[in-house]
C-alpha cells in the first residue's frame, strides 16, 4: 500500500488529463490544477532536450506567480526523431505525416518535470524512453486518424490507447511515454517529505 501524502498543497501546472490520472496511481491528488499559458514554439535549431526543459521551466514560472508558497509540479513531454520534434497537432494532414514518419522507426519520448517548493527545492529532471513503432499500412493510419485519439498528443499518438497495438518495443519508463515518469516523480516527491512513512 502506498504511503499517504503529508499535508502539502500540491498544484499541478498542466492541462493534461493523463498526468492527473498518472498521479492518482501513486496516491497523489493535486489540490488544484492550473493551466499555464505559454508560447510553445521551439526556437530555431533548438535541440529537443533543451526545448522540453525550457517548456517545463517556463510553465513553472507562470504557476509560481499564482502559487508562490505551495508545492508545484509542471511537466512537458515531447516525441522526436534525431533533432526533429514531432509536435501535437489538431490537423489530420499533419497527423498522417507524423505517423508516416514514425512508422517502422525508433523514436524517443522525453518528459521534463519541474518540482518547486517555497525556495527550498527547485528540481528539474528529464526522463527519456525509446519506442519502436511497427511499419504502418495506409489503412492502419486512416483507421487511427478516424479514431481522433491522436488529437492533443505529442507525436500524434497515445500509447495508452489503441495505438499500443502498433508498438513493437519500449526501452525505459512506460508512464513517461504517457506523460509523467512515475518512478522518478514519486522519488522526487518522497525526497522532500511529501509522503508519510
Amino acid at each position: 500500500m502506498l504511503s499517504k501524502p503529508k499535508n502539502f498543497k500540491l498544484i499541478l501546472g498542466s492541462a493534461s488529463p493523463r498526468r492527473l490520472e498518472l498521479l492518482k496511481q501513486i496516491n497523489s491528488h493535486p489540490t488544484e490544477i492550473f493551466i499555464p499559458e505559454i508560447n510553445e514554439d521551439p526556437k530555431i535549431k533548438e535541440l529537443p532536450i533543451l526545448y522540453v526543459k525550457r517548456m517545463a521551466k517556463e510553465k513553472m514560472k507562470v504557476v509560481q506567480k499564482k502559487f508562490p508558497n505551495d508545492l508545484i509540479l509542471t511537466a512537458d513531454t515531447i516525441v522526436y526523431i534525431g533533432r526533429r520534434i514531432i509536435n501535437k497537432t489538431d490537423e489530420k494532414s499533419k497527423a498522417i505525416k507524423f505517423l508516416e514518419l514514425l512508422s517502422g522507426r525508433r523514436h524517443r519520448v522525453s518528459t521534463a518535470f519541474n518540482l518547486y517548493y517555497k525556495d527550498k527545492i527547485d528540481t528539474l529532471r528529464v526522463v527519456t524512453s525509446t519506442v519502436k513503432m511497427k511499419r504502418l499500412t495506409a489503412n492502419e493510419i486512416k483507421s487511427y486518424i478516424d479514431s481522433n485519439e491522436w488529437k492533443g498528443k505529442a507525436g500524434a499518438y497515445g500509447i495508452q490507447g489503441s495505438a499500443e497495438k502498433f508498438i513493437q518495443f519500449i526501452s525505459g519508463s512506460y508512464s513517461n511515454i504517457v506523460g509523467l515518469p512515475l518512478n522518478q516523480v514519486y522519488g522526487s516527491l518522497n525526497s522532500i517529505g511529501y509522503y508519510s512513512e
